[in-house]
C-alpha cells in the first residue's frame, strides 16, 4: 500500500497536541487545587481556547507540523521545545499585557511542564508507530533511480538498510554498461515502468544524463504528478548543504545554511548565554574571583585580568579577558604559549591546566560578544596568518566564539604549532557552525566539565 497516509499525519499530530494542551490543563489543576471542577470557570475556559490558538500558531510559524519520513526522534524532541519556548514566551506576554491575575502561577508552571512532557511523548510515539507500519508494509513509496553514480548507489543501500522509512526501491535505469544486479532498463523505458509500477518518487542523477534526457524526465513527472529529486556527485557542488531562499519571486541557492542564522535558534541559544553566564558570574565568580585575584598577585608582579584583541563574529575584533598567568611580556599578543613556555607563571600553569583563566569571559559573554559553545576566538595575529593557507579558515567566524567548543572537547584544544591541529580546529568548528543545536551545546558542555575533572592532557 502505498504512501496513502501522509496527508493525515500533520492532522494527527495537531489533534495529539490539542488534546496534550487540554489533559496538561486539567492535570496542573488538579495537581495545584486538588479537583478539576474549578476548572470550568470562564477564566480557565478562555485561556484554553486562548492556548491552543497560542500553540497552532507557534507550531506554525515554526513549522512544527512539516512532516519528513526520515526524520530523528531528537530532531522531533528539539523542535518541540522550540515551540514550547515561543509559547511560553507569548502566553506570559500576553498575560501581563492583558492584566490577568486569578491564574495561578503554580498552574502554569506546572501545566507548561506537562505539556512539554505530553507533546513529546506523542511525537516519540507517532514517530515509532509509523516506522514500525511502514516496516510492515504500509504507508510505503515506490521509488526508482534514474543514472546511476556513486549518490544513486549509496542511496539504494539507505534505503534497503532502513525500511522503517518506507522507500521501496525497484531499480535502476541508466545507458551505461555497468553491470548492476538491480537494473531495470534503460532511460527511455522509464515512463513506461513509472506508469505501469506506480512509481511515486524519482531520484536522478543529472550528471550521468543528457540535457535532453533532464528536460523529457521534467516535462514527464510535472505532467504525470510523479516527484523528481535531484542527488549530487562527489566533488560536485556540495548540494546537500545548499539551501532555497526567494528574493522576491527570484529562487537562489545558499551555499552554507547556519541554523544559527534562524532568529528562533539565535533567541534560544543567547536566552542560555545570558542565564548560564548570570548563574556562574553571581554565584561562583563573585567570590572566586576575588580568592584568585589575590594569589596571582602574591605571585608575580602585573594585573590581574589579561586583556586581548581577538577575532570575534563577522571577523569584527573584540576584547577577550583572561584571568593573567604569564609574567607581563611585550609578546603576548604575538606569540602563542607552548608547553614548557618560561612566560607561564606557577599559578598560572595551574589556572591554564584547570582552565580557570579563561573564567573572566562569562562576562564576555554576559555582554553578548561571546557564546558559551562556539569556536575559540583566535589572536588577531593568528587570524592573519592562518587565513590564507586553512582552507575554510574565516568560515568559523559567522557565529560568536565561545569559551568553549566542539574542537576543544575533541582533542585541538590549545596548542595549533602543526598545520594539521589548526585544520582539524576549522574542520570541526565549521561542523558545529552547520549542524548547531542545542543539544549539541549541552554535550559540549557536558564533555568541557568532564575534561577539566579528569584531566585534559592537551592543557598547559
Amino acid at each position: 500500500m502505498p504512501g496513502l497516509y501522509s496527508k493525515y499525519i500533520k492532522l494527527v499530530h495537531s489533534v495529539g497536541d490539542i488534546a496534550a494542551v487540554a489533559l496538561s490543563s486539567a492535570g496542573a489543576h488538579y495537581m495545584v487545587f486538588g479537583e478539576i471542577d474549578n476548572l470550568f470557570t470562564q477564566d480557565y475556559l478562555l485561556l484554553f481556547l486562548y492556548s491552543i490558538l497560542g500553540w497552532i500558531i507557534c507550531a506554525s510559524l515554526l513549522e512544527l507540523y512539516k512532516v519528513y519520513r526520515i526524520s530523528k526522534i531528537s530532531t522531533a524532541i528539539v523542535n518541540v521545545l522550540k515551540v514550547s519556548f515561543l509559547f511560553i514566551v507569548l502566553t506570559e506576554a500576553a498575560l501581563n499585557i492583558t492584566g490577568v491575575e486569578d491564574v495561578s502561577r503554580m498552574f502554569l508552571l506546572y501545566r507548561y511542564i506537562l505539556l512539554i512532557i505530553m507533546v513529546i511523548l506523542w511525537r516519540t510515539f507517532i514517530i515509532i508507530f509509523l516506522r514500525k507500519a511502514r516496516k510492515s508494509g504500509y504507508n510505503y513509496r515506490n521509488i526508482i533511480v534514474v543514472g546511476v553514480g556513486e549518490a544513486g548507489i549509496e542511496l539504494s543501500k539507505f534505503f534497503k538498510k532502513h525500511p522503517e522509512h518506507g522507500y521501496r526501491f525497484l531499480g535502476f535505469f541508466d545507458d551505461t554498461k555497468r553491470v548492476l544486479p538491480e537494473k531495470v532498463g534503460k532511460i527511455s523505458e522509464v515512463e513506461k515502468f513509472v506508469l505501469q509500477n506506480n512509481v511515486d518518487e524519482i531520484y536522478c542523477c543529472p550528471f550521468e544524463l543528457e540535457k535532453e534526457q533532464v528536460q523529457s524526465l521534467l516535462s514527464f513527472v510535472d505532467n504525470n504528478m510523479v516527484r523528481l529529486k535531484f542527488l549530487p556527485e562527489p566533488g560536485e557542488l556540495p548540494i546537500f548543504k545548499l539551501k532555497v531562499d526567494l528574493h522576491d519571486f527570484m529562487p537562489v541557492l545558499i551555499l552554507r545554511p547556519i541554523p544559527l542564522d534562524d532568529i528562533t535558534n539565535k533567541a534560544l541559544k543567547r536566552a542560555f548565554d545570558l542565564l548560564f553566564s548570570s548563574i556562574v558570574i553571581l554565584f561562583i565568580l563573585s567570590w572566586l574571583l576575588p580568592l584568585l585575584a589575590i594569589v596571582i598577585r602574591l605571585d608575580s608582579k602585573g594585573p590581574i585580568l589579561f586583556k586581548q584583541a581577538r577575532s570575534g563574529i563577522d571577523n569584527k575584533a573584540f576584547s577577550c579577558w583572561k584571568l593573567r598567568s604569564m609574567y607581563v611580556n611585550s609578546d603576548a599578543n604575538f606569540k602563542q604559549a607552548r608547553r614548557g613556555d618560561s612566560r607561564i607563571t606557577p599559578v598560572g600553569a595551574f589556572l591554564r591546566k584547570t582552565s580557570l583563566d579563561e573564567l573572566p569571559q562569562f562576562f564576555n559573554v554576559f555582554m553578548g560578544q561571546m557564546s558559551i559553545v562556539g569556536p575559540r576566538p583566535h589572536m588577531l595575529k593568528h587570524t592573519q596568518e592562518y587565513s590564507p593557507v586553512v582552507d575554510k579558515y574565516m568560515v568559523r567566524h559567522f557565529i560568536k566564539p565561545g569559551i568553549t567548543g566542539l574542537s576543544q572537547v575533541r582533542g585541538y584544544r590549545g596548542d595549533t604549532t602543526h598545520s594539521y591541529q589548526i585544520r582539524g580546529r576549522v574542520k570541526l568548528d565549521i561542523f558545529y557552525l552547520e549542524n548547531w543545536s542545542f543539544w549539541l551545546d549541552l554535550k559540549i558542555i557536558f564533555y568541557t566539565v568532564y575534561n577539566v575533572i579528569r584531566g585534559d592532557k592537551a592543557a598547559f
